[in-house]
């Protein structure tokens, strides 16, 4: 393997995948350890570690394609909805410091596990004072 990230090698053809989509700017393939059936990788063809290490033109290039790769999910597989997920930093699970976001198909209410949404209510007068110490 030439490359030492393993999505730039999967990217320039040194290791297969399950393509299901790939034009000059980005490579979109089937994770090979899913949360669900048809969960898709779709990583730029260049590399850049993360979400703030990549150009605001290439990352707008690489939205638009996982916007495509989902909504032809949707109708294919065919899916009720999906989640789209994109990691940055170990301490945020992330385990291929290549930028890439996951579309993970669903169906039906709590299909797969592993996320949930279904957080507690917070403390509004401690949500008033951490947007004001935070806003930009």
């Amino acid at each position: 393997m030439k490359n030492d990230c393993v999505f730039c090698a999967i990217a320039a053809g040194e290791i297969p995948c399950f393509k299901v989509y790939e034009d000059d700017i980005v490579l979109a393939y089937l994770d090979i350890n899913p949360f669900t059936s048809g969960h898709t990788l779709v990583i730029p063809k260049g590399h850049f570690t993360g979400l703030l290490d990549t150009p605001p033109e290439v990352l707008k290039e690489v939205v638009v394609r996982v916007q495509k790769v989902a909504a032809h999910l949707k109708t294919a597989l065919p899916c009720d909805g999906f989640n789209v997920l994109q990691n940055n930093g170990a301490a945020a699970g992330q385990t291929v410091p290549h930028l890439h976001f996951h579309i993970v198909p669903r169906n039906g209410a709590g299909e797969g596990g592993g996320i949930s949404f279904a957080g507690r209510k917070g403390d509004m007068d401690s949500l008033k004072a951490l947007a004001e110490r935070i806003r930009m």
